[in-house]
């Protein structure tokens, strides 16, 4: 019961220290914040190739969370880059994966596409 106790209060602290540091280099934004500067940034839908055709804000590209590595030739690193997935997590672990490659602006929407209420595209 200790040990759970204490591999327990491990991962919080874990996860409170990651959420402090990635606070550090995403700036997550609302719905109205994210509208007033996607249009001169790079937008970027982090979800997989089938949700996206379900449905994206007008304007992103798609560029999946598991084929970034490979695809980073795309994202232009002196530009603003602004990444959504469903929620946050994907997008979470886009920004990471960028700021280790040294991008600098990386800024999410809070709350992820499915609390957007702007335009969207449908293939």
């Amino acid at each position: 019961m200790k040990f759970l106790l204490i591999v327990l209060a491990l991962l919080i602290i874990y996860t409170i220290y990651r959420t402090i540091k990635q606070r550090k280099y995403i700036h997550i934004l609302t719905e109205d914040e994210f509208k007033k500067g996607y249009r001169k940034a790079q937008l970027i839908d982090v979800r997989e190739p089938q949700e996206f055709e379900n449905g994206h804000i007008l304007g992103a590209r798609n560029i999946p969370v598991t084929q970034m590595k490979q695809r980073l030739v795309e994202i232009r690193p002196d530009k603003e880059v602004y990444l959504y997935c469903q929620g946050s997590t994907r997008s979470n672990r886009a920004a990471e994966l960028l700021h280790k490659k040294g991008y600098h602006h990386l800024y999410q929407l809070k709350g992820g596409f499915k609390k957007w209420n702007g335009k969207i595209k449908t293939k």
